[in-house]
């Protein structure tokens, strides 16, 4: 059995990226959110998600709960209104930000390494805007530092009732060029106050830190990254192959979609990708047949190509079996500087399938 591993695990890369087997053989169905994905992986196979947990996980889970169904599927009247989001955490200054009831943090968001196809629609900043504590609640605000001879600007919320806890404050016209903040970053002011009676020393928990979200616009619509070259751990997804091979070499039916599920998990990938759990992009097998129906929304050309091959030249092929109509999918995942972004991907999910 050792003697095999080497083929097999050759066999199992060809099969994630899309490459033949062989012109004479079945084709496996092509992968391509994976390619996309592993353009977003952290570079580094130690890494294990970062700092990117509490409540600026909570929250994107929630986003991309009300955005998708559990296979990642985006559900109609989708909430965010564009196929990107990232979540950008602070770097804090560091010091002692309690001073008696007040709380001040300065934050800095680094927005810098965005890729020139993303274009930004719409910026907010997310914070809890009231928090209980043991005697009294913690009131909180944030305040816009542009520079540091100009006073800073409360920012206002734009969420009136607070959803779950959560605030929002726009931000975007402060990310516009020659407005507000030095390019590439975004300072605020983390201001709070102890409300109620008077609490003895220590000073409560500090809370979260706000978190920055940036709504874009992927122009690179139907388009794949290049793939980078890094370790995986390919799993369990070494024992499907064999079942897989036998069904894609059994008999010829008519053409039709195929299931074809991959779990994240057995790719070793489950530790950033945070949903879906599984990837079904399905695809299309099986003979044309002689009498294509309008089910299979053939082009006249394959229905003149499956005549001549019937009734002139057998030499001639037959039309093939090719997916004819796909379905997009969003997927949640962790990055390698914590932070975390939603992207929805085209074309990803087979839905039927034509001849031609």
């Amino acid at each position: 059995m050792a003697s095999l591993r080497p083929f097999t695990t050759t066999l199992l890369l060809l099969l994630l990226l899309a490459v033949p087997l062989s012109q004479a053989a079945s084709q496996p169905p092509p992968l391509p959110l994976l390619q996309a994905l592993r353009a977003q992986a952290p570079g580094s196979w130690s890494w294990r998600g970062g700092p990117a947990s509490g409540p600026p996980l909570r929250y994107m889970l929630e986003l991309y709960r009300r955005a998708a169904n559990r296979e990642g599927r985006p559900r109609r009247g989708r909430s965010p209104g564009t196929n990107t989001v990232r979540l950008v955490r602070a770097a804090s200054h560091g010091g002692q930000p309690w001073a008696g009831r007040w709380y001040v943090q300065p934050l800095t968001y680094r927005l810098g390494g965005q890729p020139e196809a993303e274009h930004l629609l719409r910026a907010t900043v997310v914070y809890p805007q009231s928090l209980p504590l043991p005697r009294g609640r913690l009131l909180c605000a944030l305040e816009l530092v542009a520079t540091a001879e100009a006073p800073p600007v409360l920012l206002s919320p734009t969420t009136s009732p607070p959803r779950r806890g959560w605030t929002e404050a726009d931000v975007t016209p402060y990310l516009s060029p020659g407005n507000g903040s030095a390019e590439g970053t975004l300072t605020l002011r983390h201001v709070c106050v102890r409300a109620g009676r008077a609490a003895a020393p220590p000073a409560p928990p500090s809370p979260a830190d706000p978190f920055l979200l940036l709504f874009l616009n992927d122009t690179r619509s139907g388009t794949l990254p290049e793939p980078r070259r890094s370790r995986r751990d390919a799993g369990m997804l070494l024992h499907d192959l064999p079942g897989y091979l036998r069904e894609a070499g059994g008999e010829k039916s008519d053409c039709s979609l195929r299931s074809f599920p991959v779990s994240f998990a057995q790719l070793g990938w489950d530790h950033w990708i945070i949903a879906p759990h599984r990837y079904n992009p399905r695809y299309c097998k099986g003979a044309c047949p002689r009498l294509l129906r309008d089910g299979y929304h053939a082009p006249n050309h394959a229905v003149v190509q499956n005549l001549v091959h019937q009734l002139v030249d057998a030499t001639v092929p037959r039309p093939s079996c090719v997916p004819y109509r796909y379905s997009p999918i969003s997927v949640l995942m962790i990055q390698h500087d914590g932070g975390i972004l939603y992207k929805e991907y085209e074309n990803m999910i087979a839905e039927s399938c034509t001849c031609r």
